[in-house]
């Protein structure tokens, strides 16, 4: 976590580095393929992340709310490769995912998509700031069913402490510039702006 002191105040900077970053996946399954607003839009988006963090080999964390009930997650995110936790908490820092981010490289950032923003997005990010790892939520891969506790649930996110920020804005910060060895695969993913997910019509302005 770099932080930068100014007049006395301490002001986190949020810098974000692949090699201690983590990307979280939460709870995208396909129950919920028919009551999240902007849910195809959430998916095609989340898929870029996924495939960016493939890319630079950043480790993904998977999470399911009772896939019994809700199944897997959807089929056009290829999660094959990556741990999938179940759980029944909202948060996803559950027992079993903390214990396997303490097998990783030392974690600083965690960058999060998914649904509920008000429910287990929010939770997952005051569960990460209260281990001070900075939490990056991906504004347009996060989603509710209802438009006023996504506007809400980033507006408590952001005043908690999260960095609220767009998946082109991330995935080329991971990159760091057009210098980078995989810049050509990573440039292909955000060739076409990302679908329109409702940020900026409606209840939801960020």
């Amino acid at each position: 976590m770099i932080i930068l002191k100014m007049a006395g105040a301490v002001r986190r900077l949020g810098r974000i580095c692949p090699k201690n970053s983590v990307l979280f996946l939460c709870d995208m399954q396909e129950k919920f393929r028919k009551t999240i607003q902007y849910y195809p839009q959430i998916i095609a988006v989340s898929n870029r992340l996924l495939q960016a963090a493939n890319t630079l080999n950043i480790p993904v964390v998977v999470t399911e709310q009772y896939p019994k009930g809700l199944g897997p997650t959807v089929s056009e995110l290829d999660v094959t490769q990556c741990p999938v936790f179940p759980k029944q908490k909202f948060s996803m820092m559950i027992p079993e995912v903390e214990q396997h981010l303490k097998k990783l490289t030392e974690v600083k950032s965690v960058i999060l998509c998914g649904i509920e923003a008000q429910a287990c997005v929010q939770q997952t990010v005051l569960d990460l700031l209260e281990k001070h790892i900075d939490v990056h939520v991906i504004v347009d891969a996060s989603s509710s069913r209802s438009m006023v506790d996504r506007m809400y649930a980033f507006k408590r996110m952001h005043e908690a402490g999260a960095f609220l920020t767009t998946s082109e804005s991330m995935i080329l910060t991971l990159c760091g510039g057009s210098d980078h060895p995989k810049f050509k695969e990573i440039q292909k993913l955000i060739w076409e702006p990302a679908p329109d997910s409702g940020l900026l019509t409606g209840e939801t302005i960020v």
